[in-house]
């Protein structure tokens, strides 16, 4: 978590204990699992919102379009309609839509990693 100190001659937008904070909206916005999912299987490359769909399994088309609005609104996915018809549209990540891959791989890593005392824990909890 950063602390106060970190904080320090940032602006107040940047503060995620704020409720307020932008930082605290573009994170509620990104950290939801059709995101993280759709932001993963974009990171192998440029797809077509059919192709989205297929590697995303279980989003809705609604989900889907929803999600990927609130990507491209924050920058993070950028959307190409070529002028054919009927219109091809595709998707890819922008350079901050890359580097936050690189944290949802670490997400993915570390779920794969611990995958096994999560089930145990529950196990034992639900008893």
């Amino acid at each position: 978590m950063v602390t106060k100190q970190q904080l320090k001659g940032l602006p107040e937008d940047a503060d995620l204990r704020r409720a307020d904070s932008l930082a605290r909206e573009i994170f509620s916005d990104i950290a939801n699992k059709w995101a993280f999912l759709i932001i993963e299987a974009l990171g192998e490359g440029t797809l077509r919102f059919t192709e989205l769909r297929n590697e995303v399994e279980g989003v809705s088309h609604k989900m889907l379009t929803q999600n990927l609005r609130m990507l491209e609104r924050n920058g993070l996915v950028e959307r190409t309609v070529h002028p054919t018809v009927p219109p091809r549209v595709e998707y890819t990540l922008t350079p901050p839509g890359r580097a936050l891959r690189a944290v949802v791989d670490g997400m993915c890593g570390w779920t794969h990693a611990h995958l096994g005392d999560i089930e145990a824990s529950r196990d034992r909890f639900d008893g």
